[in-house]
């Protein structure tokens, strides 16, 4: 006896092999049916979610950002670096969408910011507790950036005492000065 047979009421009367296909092809097409009943096509689901969207635009994307959700001109970061030698020491300031201030590389300094910002995490973390880190010394190079990003405060120091740090200070450049051999930028001086 086959587990169909076995799950229909003891009363029902035993069906055909064609017969039970029959009944189950009508109970998945009345399935696919209902589905599409309670399932309303992308483009309703777009009209319910924002009317301001786009015909083109995926009812998942996020709606545009308003005027009033704007905070402030932008991104504004201020960079303060002690100790990482002649050309390098200095203070400056970046702005970033809208692109401004006096850094010598405006473009690649946001370019550093943006590449290491990901949603749920906060771009200038400090090393994490717990590290393990190689015991390499970079250096005395301090760095303070403080500002805004992405509409958060920021208020993160750098340094290089260990390899954890050293890869972290690496990975803003060149909002930070690149101090593994490279050209040092000029930056004004405090």
């Amino acid at each position: 006896m086959s587990q169909m047979s076995r799950d229909l009421p003891r009363h029902a009367p035993p069906t055909s092999r064609p017969a039970r296909r029959a009944v189950l092809g009508v109970v998945a097409a009345s399935l696919v049916s209902a589905a599409s009943f309670v399932t309303p096509p992308a483009a309703a689901v777009a009209a319910a979610v924002s009317p301001a969207m786009s015909p083109s635009a995926s009812p998942f994307s996020p709606p545009p950002v308003r005027d009033e959700d704007r905070v402030g001109p932008g991104d504004h970061l201020v960079v303060r670096v002690e100790h990482a030698g002649e050309g390098r020491d200095g203070m400056y300031e970046v702005y970033c969408n809208p692109m401004g201030g006096d850094h010598p590389d405006l473009a690649g300094a946001c370019r550093a910011v943006e590449r290491n910002t990901r949603w749920g995490s906060e771009p200038f973390a400090p090393v994490a507790d717990g590290s393990v880190c190689t015991m390499q010394y970079g250096g005395p190079a301090t760095a303070h950036v403080t500002g805004t990003w992405a509409g958060r405060p920021v208020e993160a120091t750098f340094g290089r005492g260990n390899g954890c740090e050293i890869g972290r200070w690496d990975r803003f450049v060149p909002l930070l000065p690149d101090l593994s051999g490279g050209a040092a930028p000029g930056a004004r001086t405090a």
